[in-house]
């Protein structure tokens, strides 16, 4: 070899190596029983009908699951059916309804979902509110005011959470809202609940007190008769003075 030049490797073919100690048949017969070649078929088990042929799953046998089927015996359907029954069943308002999938990157160190990640799932599911509010109150133009922050809209002022059970991926929760007014002519209580289809159980509830904002003059106001009717008529709204978190028991 010349100095200074790459010395050049050549592959050796596998049936060239030590455990193959000729080209008999033998040779690879006794190379398929040996565990340590990589042509070791176990007993009871073929190898691959042609080089191109795909790996077989290994692992335990779950042939007898069927695709599809959920740890309670539940389908997916049927979680999804139960839940937004659940819901509707405890008041919450059906078109508030917010599907959240639970994703791998929610978790935290202690291998369930992050108590912070609460707070976006219940801020998705309350501009799925204001977006049903702000339709019915004069369309799509009134709902992209009031996510804008344009005009009179609302705003957060304060929110509190109980976590009830932890979530774990996979999962998705079905995040509900209705609002609780009182005799207050510029804020209520907006109620939310938090239920997972794959445990079947509320795992988390909060209260927001939400204001009636004038984006324009940069204040808090009274959105008019009109508002109210249509808030407290035709959005599942529970009058209670003096609201506080309702008891759910274990549902």
């Amino acid at each position: 070899m010349l100095p200074g030049r790459p010395q050049l490797l050549r592959a050796r073919p596998l049936l060239d190596r030590a455990f193959l100690s000729g080209s008999s048949i033998e040779s690879l017969q006794a190379a398929f029983r040996n565990p340590s070649t990589p042509f070791h078929i176990p007993p009871g088990e073929t190898g691959p009908a042609s080089p191109d042929e795909p790996p077989q799953p290994c692992g335990n046998d779950h042939s007898n699951l069927e695709q599809g089927s959920e740890p309670h015996g539940i389908l997916p359907e049927e979680q999804a059916s139960k839940a937004r029954e659940a819901l509707i069943s405890m008041g919450y308002d059906v078109h508030s309804f917010w599907e959240q999938s639970i994703a791998w990157g929610h978790h935290d160190a202690f291998r369930h979902v992050n108590n912070a990640h609460y707070l976006r799932f219940i801020e998705s599911g309350r501009i799925q509110w204001m977006s049903k509010l702000g339709s019915m109150l004069g369309g799509k133009e009134r709902v992209d005011a009031m996510l804008a922050g344009k005009g009179v809209s609302l705003i957060l002022k304060s929110i509190s959470i109980n976590f009830r059970r932890p979530v774990t991926f996979p999962d998705t929760l079905l995040v509900g809202h209705k609002a609780m007014v009182s005799s207050s002519r510029t804020e209520f209580i907006l109620d939310c609940v938090l239920y997972s289809y794959a445990q079947q159980k509320v795992v988390a509830d909060a209260e927001g007190v939400a204001v009636w904002y004038d984006y324009d003059r940069l204040k808090k106001c009274d959105p008019g008769d009109v508002t109210w009717r249509a808030l407290r008529d035709c959005m599942g709204t529970e009058y209670r003075e003096g609201a506080g978190r309702a008891s759910r028991g274990s549902v």
